[in-house]
């Protein structure tokens, strides 16, 4: 079956790097966090390294919102790890502070969906969990398409919005814009963002 928004997202423990050192890093660990998770194809690549290095770039905005992010491909942990001491101005990522995950088996990118099993690598799948461990919101994009990082952060503001406050929001919302209020007749009603 596939993996769809609402369901428990698969766990898993896979080995990683973080700094300079190794460590086991288990998806259930973060329980009581957002966790932003991200695959990308390949190490040493074109487009992987401006998502990377752009999630990095705004790593303190998803932790002011409580969320952590995990990049994964089906590199081992020693080529992130080279890939990491490379400089950036010479194809590498350089001191990136979040997990870059080892994804060796493919079993990771495989329970998510985005494996492309004759090519042996991953879409750029991006997985927003919550803090009980449901997957809230999934985008996958084709190889050659970078992803935005802002887009990442605006969706995490509407999923804790819609938490604390149990109102909706529409198309292209942003912190402080009107909400809509599902009213017990059964119609939509906007609020106004500055009554919260």
């Amino acid at each position: 079956m596939a993996l769809q928004v609402q369901q428990t997202a698969p766990d898993f423990t896979a080995k990683a790097v973080l700094g300079s050192e190794f460590k086991d890093v288990k998806l259930s660990d973060y329980r009581g966090k957002y966790v932003v998770l991200f695959f990308y194809p390949l190490d040493f690549t074109f487009v992987c390294p401006t998502e990377i290095i752009a999630f990095d770039t705004k790593l303190a905005e998803f932790r002011e919102r409580g969320a952590e992010v995990l990049g994964v491909s089906i590199d081992s942990h020693f080529s992130h790890l080279a890939w990491k001491n490379t400089p950036r101005n010479r194809g590498g990522i350089g001191d990136i502070r979040y997990p870059l995950i080892a994804d060796v088996t493919k079993s990771i990118a495989r329970s998510y969906g985005v494996l492309l099993e004759e090519a042996g690598i991953a879409l750029r799948g991006l997985f927003l969990i919550d803090r009980e461990g449901v997957l809230r919101h999934m985008v996958v994009n084709d190889l050659p398409l970078g992803r935005s990082v802002e887009e990442a952060i605006r969706v995490l503001d509407a999923l804790k919005f819609v938490e604390a406050h149990g109102e909706v929001c529409p198309a292209n919302w942003h912190p402080g814009d009107a909400t809509i209020k599902p009213s017990p007749r059964g119609s939509l009603e906007y609020f106004e963002a500055a009554s919260h």
